[in-house]
């Protein structure tokens, strides 16, 4: 379809981009950035203070991951199994998956490895689509998030209770396909007490921060980049992930954090962008 050949034109641009930087001459280099660095996973470990959580949840703990892009080609089985293994050590208190379970050509045999590895996650994981998931078959992305027990958020708003306290977690369907219904979320997002939206394009988070209701918004899409270069940044970057394309970010009253994934679609390359598992500790303001 047309958004997925336009972003494979652009990422060969960057390929090409990486061929003539000196850190790629020779074979080494190349080795590199297809061979080891594509599955050489990064636990980011970050703590984020949250103005309107309670005592009851400090300390909570979020796992997120994001743009798995299962096609049995680069994210095969193995690959997929040793993230969920790395995930479940971190031991977190709730896991959120942030969009792209798939690239393209949703089938059986792709549904049923999905439920089979992702079904090793903690029961009631949180999720929402991607543009890809919907390019694929958004209804085959639904159902392997049902058949692996988790809770779809696209469009919807869950309450975590600890001691009688309540933190809130919303999602919002894809962005790219103008899926999101904010207006709905927020009409059923109490007025207040801690709220965290899920939301698969990061530069959605100039909209979301706007209503100034929710303290952090946690969203997937650009990989990176997959190839940072030094002094250059990200040499291609795809719509909606071109300003907030990686990593923490003050958006308002709002944090954005915009997790690196752990597929990749083609060309399969990273080069200073290693996929990413991100764990964030959740803390309580201190009362002086």
């Amino acid at each position: 379809m047309p958004q997925g050949q336009l972003s494979r034109r652009k990422f060969l641009k960057m390929a090409t981009a990486v061929a003539v930087t000196p850190l790629f001459a020779g074979s080494g280099g190349y080795m590199y950035a297809t061979k080891v660095e594509p599955g050489w996973v990064h636990i980011t470990h970050l703590e984020l203070t949250l103005p309107r959580l309670t005592p009851a949840f400090d300390g909570f703990r979020l796992a997120q991951i994001s743009d798995l892009h299962y096609d049995m080609e680069w994210m095969t089985k193995d690959r997929l199994r040793s993230a969920v293994e790395l995930v479940n050590q971190q031991q977190p208190d709730q896991v959120v998956i942030t969009g792209d379970f798939i690239t393209n050509r949703f089938t059986d045999a792709k549904r049923a490895d999905l439920v089979e590895m992702l079904s090793a996650l903690p029961p009631k994981t949180f999720a929402v689509l991607g543009n890809h998931d919907h390019w694929a078959s958004a209804q085959g992305i639904r159902t392997v998030i049902q058949q692996a027990g988790f809770i779809d958020l696209s469009n919807r708003v869950w309450t975590l209770k600890r001691n009688g306290e309540r933190l809130f977690i919303a999602g919002v369907d894809d962005v790219w396909e103008k899926k999101q219904r904010l207006d709905v979320v927020r009409k059923n997002l109490p007025a207040d007490g801690a709220a965290i939206l899920l939301a698969h394009e990061p530069d959605f988070a100039d909209t979301s921060a706007a209503l100034d209701r929710f303290d952090l918004q946690l969203s997937g899409h650009s990989h990176g980049g997959q190839v940072r270069l030094p002094m250059l940044g990200a040499p291609i970057l795809p719509d909606m992930g071109q300003k907030y394309p990686s990593g923490l970010y003050q958006v308002g009253s709002m944090y954005q954090y915009t997790n690196r994934g752990l597929g990749m679609i083609k060309p399969f390359v990273r080069f200073n962008c290693r996929p990413e598992i991100t764990v964030i500790t959740l803390r309580a303001p201190t009362t002086i």
